[in-house]
């Protein structure tokens, strides 16, 4: 796809993957500080911005859009409520999570073309692997039609902008354990399921996901640098 020019920048972004899981209390910590220095135009700060990527212990996040009825299970895993747009969603082991702490000051102050750009962030590294996924109307997230013609989620995206600068990011199912989201409506909608590369039968790990991942973000969001310590 041609670059956006609304949300491309030729200023290095830098990448940090968690190798091991990230408690979600302590995932936010790590966004919202990154989110004030960028915001704040900290000169000491390494990278201005940052893609981070990691898995969490399972659990479940409400955005704040979350209708409580949509809260099967509240005793199944531990429920965050956080600041990130969207309703119920499940993480866990098994689903890479993609955080993008952005200027968005510096890429055009658009934020539907900035949603835009993580989904098409996902519908191209999941086209890599040979899945056709896309948008549905109406409806958040990434999608794809299923052999017996209903159609499931295979992608989340929930983001948070202040101070024109945006945080938390998309999760792509690998190869969670799908019954992980009956404890939950997920984003409210209750007509559809989910899925996952695993349950499609495509066998990628997370490095495989990841690296097609980071490639397709340089031509969405621009250059990759070095990693933050």
């Amino acid at each position: 796809m041609n670059k956006p020019p609304s949300i491309f920048s030729p200023a290095p972004v830098s990448w940090q993957s968690a190798s091991a899981p990230v408690g979600y209390l302590d995932a936010v910590a790590v966004m919202e500080a990154w989110v004030a220095a960028i915001a704040a135009g900290d000169a000491h700060q390494q990278a201005k911005e940052l893609i981070w990527t990691l898995e969490h212990p399972a659990l479940y996040s409400a955005g704040t859009s979350a209708d409580i009825s949509d809260l099967i299970d509240p005793d199944r895993f531990p429920v965050f409520k956080t600041g990130r747009g969207g309703q119920y969603t499940y993480h866990g082991p098994g689903q890479l999570v993609g955080y993008f702490m952005l200027d968005l000051k510096t890429r055009g102050r658009d934020v539907r073309a900035y949603v835009a750009g993580l989904e098409q962030l996902v519908i191209d590294t999941l086209a890599d692997f040979g899945v056709a996924a896309d948008r549905r109307a109406g409806r958040v997230g990434v999608w794809v039609d299923m052999p017996d013609k209903s159609e499931a989620k295979i992608a989340a995206v929930g983001v948070r902008i202040r101070k024109w600068v945006s945080y938390h990011g998309i999760s792509i199912n690998i190869n969670p354990d799908l019954s992980h989201f009956d404890g939950i409506v997920p984003c409210g909608i209750s007509e559809h399921g989910v899925t996952s590369l695993h349950a499609l039968g495509i066998e990628a790990s997370r490095a495989d996901v990841e690296a097609v991942l980071k490639n397709n973000s340089e031509k969405i969001f621009g250059p990759i640098g070095a990693p933050n310590p």
